[in-house]
């Protein structure tokens, strides 16, 4: 390790109660144990490292008992990653996010047990009715009333009217943290949001007492996230009642979102954006915002996306990112709202075993999300049928053996049949549809074909074994990278997979990585390795942590 000239000194250190041990031995140990201090002397016979002692930095060695400190690297405990602001906004002890993954896959098991260890989850209400969204709030709040949780709005295309009954749902229930996704522009629902409860204090500072978490990939999304709320949703709400005019004019100080979280590479819903590139521009876009409005306390901008090993954590610290947010990797968890089935085949799945695949609910705008294709067809299956879509004015026109394809295979029963099934999920959600689509048969063949599409992921959830190969799984490569990272630990099996346990795996592993960066940039030559964590089990991190028992 030193084959390279060893820096200058930066200081002098005394011993304490234990010696110092040579850097070779002592390394990876000292690296993990984040919650103590790294001194890197100089001896005789080579560098050493101590936990131990004092320092002095910009001093010489005045005694035979001090040595030369020529590296220091400070206590960081995995609480100290991330943004102090977003911790305190959010009254949490870790930067991390639980993702919400759809149908109630990232659970309220999940979300409370994120809560009860200082983090924060979103409960996964894309594509559940208002009523089940409801009753999950109401676990959230009367179960577990003192923890953090938020809930997911995912954006509905062509359905304002179900953003809006879940707006209203939230302001009912007093919800005061939500997770906007998949936002391809403002809604006056989601302003509604924001704005409802503007007031100042007795201090005068501006009160926003509903905090929004947006998620954007897009410049041109996150721009309109991070300025203050449009003035013609603000009119409109309030010649409608919904607000009042004192929060109308109040809007102008805050942003639209209290964080922003830049989604790179992600399960679901993606556009594929690199994380290093998209973290910077979205953090540059948020310091050109904020200067142009002159926010008291500007937006915090996290990371989504390609979050599942503790390198990539570290990377994502390192670049700035206030919070961290994982979501593929907790499909596989013990506590998500899915199948055994499914987690046994994330658990196998590979970063080359993910493919894009048409989107249910924006079907007609061709908008595609990333899903598994390792042990399912379903993929290949949707992109078929948005082919059948784009190419024909309704079903009847598809080719005979196409047609029967579709039937047989994906169906697994007649068009009109399908049709009857698909009345019945629109007449509950959005009745207007079947309006358009007995006057339009393009809309109508649309409609059933999306009702493949969303059938498919309840067959995962649930684990239909008759529907295996049809099964629709939002996953991103990060579940490949971390499946790798815990190969051949008792995080292989997603059975000892639990919510807690990876996350604070995650930090843990930034923390010791970002440690050895640290050395690295003093001049200390390193082992390749050095940094790397092997997954551990909760006990033993939570001993590391001095954190009490979950």
């Amino acid at each position: 390790m030193e084959r390279y000239a060893p820096p200058e000194p930066i200081g002098t250190w005394r011993q304490g109660q234990m010696p110092p041990e040579p850097l070779a031995t002592g390394l990876g140990r000292c690296l993990l144990e984040v919650a103590r201090p790294i001194y890197v002397v100089r001896r005789q016979d080579g560098l050493c490292l101590s936990q131990d002692g004092a320092a002095q930095l910009g001093a010489r060695p005045a005694a035979a008992e001090e040595l030369p400190l020529v590296a220091y690297v400070p206590p960081l405990p995995p609480a100290r990653l991330g943004d102090a602001g977003f911790k305190a906004r959010h009254g949490l002890r870790f930067a991390y996010v639980v993702g919400e993954m759809a149908n109630g896959i990232t659970s309220v098991e999940m979300v409370r047990e994120a809560g009860r260890a200082g983090m924060i989850g979103f409960f996964g209400a894309a594509g559940l009715l208002p009523s089940e969204v409801e009753a999950a709030a109401a676990r959230l709040q009367e179960e577990t009333p003192a923890l953090p949780f938020g809930i997911n709005l995912i954006h509905s295309p062509g359905n304002l009217e179900l953003e809006a009954a879940l707006v209203e749902l939230f302001l009912r229930r007093q919800v005061r943290l939500v997770s906007a996704s998949a936002f391809v522009d403002l809604t006056w629902p989601l302003v509604h949001y924001r704005v409802k409860g503007l007031h100042r204090d007795a201090r005068g500072r501006v009160v926003c007492p509903n905090r929004l978490i947006g998620k954007a990939s897009r410049v041109e999304v996150a721009r309109k996230f991070l300025a203050p709320p449009p003035e013609k949703f603000l009119a409109r709400l309030a010649e409608r009642g919904l607000i009042t005019a004192e929060e109308a004019a109040l809007a102008a100080a805050v942003p639209m979102v209290d964080d922003l979280t830049a989604e790179a590479d992600s399960g679901g819903h993606t556009d594929n954006r690199p994380a290093i590139t998209l973290l910077p521009t979205m953090r540059a876009l948020r310091d050109e915002t904020a200067a142009v409005h002159g926010f008291a306390e500007p937006p915090g901008i996290g990371l989504g996306g390609g979050v599942a090993t503790p390198d990539a954590a570290a990377a994502a610290f390192a670049m700035g990112a206030a919070y961290v947010v994982a979501g593929s990797i907790h499909q596989a968890c013990v506590e998500a709202g899915t199948s055994p089935a499914v987690a046994a085949m994330l658990a196998e799945a590979g970063q080359a075993d993910v493919a894009m695949a048409p989107a249910a609910d924006m079907f007609e705008m061709g908008v595609k999300v990333q899903v598994l294709k390792r042990g399912t067809m379903f993929p290949h299956r949707a992109a078929k049928l948005y082919e059948l879509y784009s190419a024909h004015d309704r079903f009847d026109q598809i080719p005979p053996r196409q047609r029967e394809i579709v039937e047989r295979d994906l169906l697994r029963c007649r068009f009109d049949q399908e049709w009857e099934h698909t009345r019945e999920f629109f007449h509950a959600r959005d009745p207007k549809q079947i309006e358009r689509a007995e006057k339009d048969p393009k809309h109508k063949m649309a409609l059933v074909f999306r009702s493949y599409l969303g059938r498919s992921s309840t067959w995962a959830i649930t684990g239909e074994p008759s529907r295996r190969l049809d099964y629709q799984i939002w996953c991103g490569p990060a579940m490949g990278a971390f499946n790798q990272w815990a190969k051949g630990s008792f995080l292989e099996k997603p059975e000892n997979r639990r919510t807690v346990a990876v996350a604070l795996n995650l930090l843990l592993g930034a923390a010791a990585a970002t440690r050895a960066a640290w050395l690295h940039s003093q001049g200390i030559a390193l082992p390749p390795n050095a940094g790397a964590m092997a997954p551990m089990e909760l006990p033993e991190i939570l001993k590391r942590l001095k954190e009490p028992p979950l």
